[in-house]
């Protein structure tokens, strides 16, 4: 590996990310879940949406979300109805083992987020949050919003 690849912010943070995705990805097997299938969950535990809303909201492609719904469903997490006025609108909604889920899910991530965060003080915390934000912006195509949830609005965290 070249110095200038050992060096890399981009490399770093790829390692970091397959780190996280790899922890996370073992906590969701414990849930009977696979990478990807909780944030479908989460998205969907304030209210139901159609399959379009939900790919939107996850910044993927419809059969990507088709795909995942289709598992979800098959493990009795989600249901799927037509909607409304035009019967092509699929509506997705939790079931009741879904919910239960999604809410168990926050333990989870939790945790990860403990782990990944470990060796950081508050401080560290919130700069690393502010960072990443501006580097996601920098990254965003034109014209494309990045999810910024009150941006620094977490000055109140307890990181300490």
């Amino acid at each position: 590996m070249t110095k200038a690849l050992e060096k890399s912010v981009g490399r770093a943070l790829l390692v970091t990310a397959r780190l996280h995705r790899a922890r996370m990805g073992e906590r969701l097997n414990a849930l009977g879940l696979f990478p990807g299938q909780e944030q479908a969950l989460k998205a969907l535990q304030p209210a139901p949406m159609t399959m379009g809303e939900l790919a939107t909201l996850l910044r993927v492609k419809p059969p990507t979300v088709s795909k995942t719904i289709g598992r979800l469903s098959l493990q009795g997490l989600v249901t799927r109805e037509g909607g409304g006025r035009d019967g092509r609108l699929v509506q997705v909604a939790l079931t009741e083992a879904g919910h239960k889920t999604a809410t168990a899910l926050d333990a989870v991530w939790t945790q990860v987020e403990d782990e990944l965060l470990d060796k950081l003080d508050g401080k560290e915390r919130k700069q690393l949050r502010r960072l990443l934000r501006k580097a996601a912006k920098g990254l965003s195509k034109a014209g494309v919003e990045v999810d910024d949830p009150d941006a620094d609005g977490d000055e109140a965290d307890s990181d300490a």
